[in-house]
């Protein structure tokens, strides 16, 4: 089939077979995951440069968005629940580190990996679930809160597995990362002083190419592309006074529907890197392991948690507990460092596979709502009035 053919088909596999298959409550980040899977097997698209680019705008554009969703400000009240909740998770991660070290023979840097994997929410897409749950708005203060808490923790701990081979290597890596986000301010300054005035309507494209280029030296640092664009966003959140449009509730949409066109082609391309023998009868048997195991006890956590602070029933907190669960996005990027620079049994690779599937469609099912299309619940149409009636919990006190 000729090139452009082939992507036009493509397009039409990634935008229309999701969207249709959401009826069914299957995610149509896992429907794209999924076909990823099947092309890499078939040997489609395999390597392909154009599809490398895309894939790679996604997740820039993802989290260039998840780092704009920050506002430090919004997490300073919630400040001792947010610390509360943050050494719970250490926590868990510890022990999960511990438990697969011993049980796995994995390295301590493996198996924090894999711990993260298993452990850290999906923070876009979790955030743009919300307002299907029928949350009150209490309750989607405090699951923005914790994910963004968890995520900013879990981007720190990779950037320390992944350059600390040795020392030098951790010093200068971070001397890297520091130097960088020193730069940053000085260049939106620059930009809001000599450019913005001149060139209305240019913020849009000059962030997304800081986010770019950030997430380019992140990536030469050995600690994937997520990080500078993350830094990126934090960044640019900060200059909402000098640079108001730099962080606007519209530059926001903008960045979140870019992301939305190009975020199925991560999910895709990251499809293609698993390989079929990995998801085999012991992958299936872990990823059900993790699924019961760890789904159970961040349920428990998330409920006992706010027993204690709230005193709301354990049923309620159960509900909150449910949104928080996805580990979709860093689930995937966790899994394929795990295969790219660490000797990991495949089936345990296979398992978190298993695992974010899984746990990224339980949310949707349990509480009875469509989930969203690729991190834009602005793009999609509203849930139907029965189901929000249904998922609808009774506002907190």
């Amino acid at each position: 089939m000729p090139s452009d053919l082939s992507y036009v088909g493509l397009l039409f596999v990634l935008f229309v077979i999701p969207r249709f298959l959401q009826r069914y409550r299957l995610p149509a980040a896992i429907t794209s995951l999924l076909l990823g899977i099947v092309a890499g097997e078939l040997g489609l698209f395999d390597q392909d440069a154009t599809l490398g680019l895309l894939s790679t705008l996604g997740i820039t554009t993802l989290f260039l968005f998840a780092g704009l969703e920050v506002d430090v400000d919004d997490l300073r009240p919630d400040a001792r629940v947010l610390l509360q909740h943050l050494a719970i998770w250490l926590v868990t991660l510890i022990a999960t580190v511990a438990a697969a070290t011993l049980l796995f023979g994995l390295q301590w840097r493996a198996g924090t990996l894999l711990a993260l994997a298993i452990v850290t929410p999906s923070t876009g897409f979790i955030l743009d679930s919300l307002d299907r749950f029928g949350l009150s708005h209490a309750e989607k203060r405090w699951i923005k809160a914790k994910a963004i808490s968890s995520e900013l923790v879990a981007l720190g701990l990779m950037f320390i597995v992944l350059r600390s081979g040795s020392f030098q290597e951790l010093g200068l890596s971070f001397l890297a990362l520091v130097l960088l986000i020193g730069l940053l301010p000085p260049l939106f300054r620059w930009f809001a002083a000599a450019i913005s005035p001149y060139a209305p309507r240019s913020e849009f494209a000059f962030l997304i190419m800081v986010a770019l280029i950030s997430s380019s030296i992140t990536r030469h640092l050995g600690v994937y592309y997520l990080v500078g664009a993350f830094i990126a966003g934090l960044a640019a959140r900060q200059f909402r006074d000098q640079l108001p449009a730099m962080s606007s509730e519209r530059m926001l949409l903008a960045v979140e529907a870019f992301a939305s066109v190009f975020i199925p082609f991560y999910f895709f391309k990251a499809g293609q890197h698993i390989e079929l023998e990995t998801l085999g009868g012991p992958a299936i048997g872990a990823g059900l392991v993790i699924t019961l195991a760890f789904l159970t006890l961040r349920l428990s956590e998330v409920a006992l948690h706010r027993r204690i602070v709230l005193k709301e029933p354990p049923s309620k907190g159960a509900k909150v507990g449910i949104a928080l669960l996805p580990t979709l996005v860093f689930s995937l990027v966790c899994a394929e460092l795990l295969r790219d620079k660490f000797i990991v049994p495949g089936y345990l690779i296979g398992g978190v596979v298993f695992y974010t599937i899984l746990n990224t469609m339980l949310p949707g099912i349990v509480l009875k709502v469509p989930p969203p299309s690729f991190e834009n619940p602005h793009l999609d149409p509203p849930p139907a009035a029965s189901s929000v009636r249904d998922a609808s919990p009774p506002g907190m006190g």
